[in-house]
């Protein structure tokens, strides 16, 4: 369990890294090009969308080791860190100091998910899941999907259209952690023959990517306070759910749920009071004029 919990730390370091570049080059597209294949060309003629790939991969490979030697409801949650990792990443990249609340967002963050996870304290379920957990669990994520991006395609830039497209993201993000997690046993008791036969290596390929896209709309379309709590506490919530229900995991309830709930409340709190700071603002500053 230690050594998933390295590695998922590892993992969060590197999509903070990425977030910040990419976040730098979503700004830099029209907004006109949303949601269509020119974003994600226009995004790849520029290096540092480009780098921000290259570390993203890096962070893809942590994350399937931290899958590999834990839980879904560990790992996951320890991606909540990814935010105050990249306001600190940005403070150095930008030359520019994050003020006292952005530090006491940085504590609620930490101070919140050790406490959210020290009272669920999650057991290891099953290595893999049958189709019959598989199919209910897929056609939800398409149907809620499918709602959040029809509203997003619905309203105008904005706080809404922000908050639609990162919650979608974030769905994706769940997901392809859940399909990571069986295509990584499927290397380890078949090899490369086994993970390349396994349905579930294409599902978290393709989902991943689809996430992706989504959240640089997502990034394109409002402000950071709007998509990352949405992102932040989505990504997590729905993982452990995804491990309940799919492999089995356990998490304490009862009266757990008061500290399990707290520690929840205040990751979020700390979620949204850094994406208010200066900082994070600057981090989307407005982008030249948009089409």
């Amino acid at each position: 369990m230690a050594l998933s919990v390295v590695f998922a730390l590892l993992a969060a370091a590197s999509n903070a890294l990425a977030t910040v570049l990419q976040r730098r080059a979503a700004l830099t597209v029209p907004l006109a090009q949303g949601f269509s294949s020119k974003l994600i060309t226009s995004l790849a003629h520029r290096r540092i969308w480009l780098a921000g790939m290259a570390v993203v991969m890096c962070a893809a490979c942590f994350q399937a080791l931290a899958l590999f030697n834990g839980t879904l409801s560990v790992v996951q949650p320890i991606f909540v860190l990814e935010l105050p990792l990249a306001l600190m990443i940005a403070s150095v990249i930008l030359r520019r100091r994050l003020p006292g609340r952005g530090w006491v967002g940085v504590a609620c963050i930490v101070v919140g998910v050790g406490t959210a996870l020290a009272a669920a304290a999650p057991s290891a379920g099953a290595r893999t899941a049958s189709m019959a957990r598989w199919f209910p669990v897929l056609i939800l994520c398409v149907a809620v999907s499918t709602f959040l991006i029809c509203t997003a395609l619905r309203c105008p830039a904005g706080k809404t259209r922000a908050a639609c497209f990162a919650t979608t993201a974030a769905i994706g993000y769940a997901l392809t952690a859940a399909l990571m997690k069986t295509a990584t046993h499927a290397m380890d008791t078949g090899g490369l023959r086994g993970f390349f036969l396994c349905w579930q290596t294409y599902g978290f390929a393709a989902v991943g990517v689809t996430a992706l896209f989504l959240l640089e709309n997502a990034l394109q379309s409002g402000p950071l306070a709007a998509s990352q709590p949405a992102l932040t506490m989505g990504d997590a919530l729905l993982s452990i759910a995804f491990g309940v229900t799919l492999y089995g995991e356990r998490i304490r309830v009862g009266w757990w749920l008061v500290p399990e709930l707290s520690g929840a409340a205040l990751t979020l709190a700390g979620a949204f009071v850094l994406a208010t700071t200066p900082l994070a603002k600057s981090l989307l500053a407005a982008a030249p004029e948009r089409a």
